[in-house]
């Protein structure tokens, strides 16, 4: 039996839905990170360890994922919370933050797409007085997927990066 396709021309199995299940499962998190990433001057860099898992819901049109950090050197333990939600309509995912560190708080979303295993996701939003444009960038990768984050202080002309994740399968 074939399958019936949407009129619209959209495919749900290359539409953009599943461009997050290469992250699906529980992780060992390498993070780099700058130490106060609301100073665009700062320029200290901490790294530490976290474990991380993600799980599809929404039958597909979205994905959550939890980071439990430990020791984090010179701060406190937290804990991280992603949404991901898909719009079939626009084929474009929208990303929420969340985090023990500000409680109560959602980030703005970062909202775009993968194109050839590399994901750029856009906000613009205000961080300690100061306008900037976030940008997330996810490389796809089932055995060791890569995750960073930089802003820019200048409408987009130039980037500070200011966060990496790098991710290894736990048992």
């Amino acid at each position: 039996m074939t399958a019936v396709r949407p009129r619209d021309g959209t495919d749900p199995d290359t539409d953009g839905r599943h461009d997050f299940d290469f992250f699906f499962g529980r992780w060992q998190v390498r993070n780099r990170k700058i130490v106060d990433v609301w100073d665009p001057d700062c320029t200290q860099w901490v790294e530490f360890d976290a474990v991380g898992e993600a799980r599809p819901i929404l039958g597909g049109l979205g994905n959550v994922d939890t980071l439990a950090v430990g020791a984090v050197p010179g701060g406190d333990p937290f804990d991280g919370f992603t949404l991901r939600l898909f719009d079939p309509q626009t084929r474009l995912w929208r990303i929420w933050w969340a985090s023990s560190r500000f409680p109560g708080v959602l980030d703005v979303p970062v909202t775009g797409r993968f194109a050839d295993g590399l994901g750029l996701f856009y906000c613009d939003d205000v961080l300690n007085g100061h306008a900037v444009l976030v940008r997330y960038e996810w490389t796809a990768s089932e055995t060791a997927p890569r995750w960073q984050q930089s802003f820019s202080y200048d409408g987009g002309a130039s980037w500070r990066l200011n966060w990496t994740m790098g991710f290894s399968p736990l048992g």
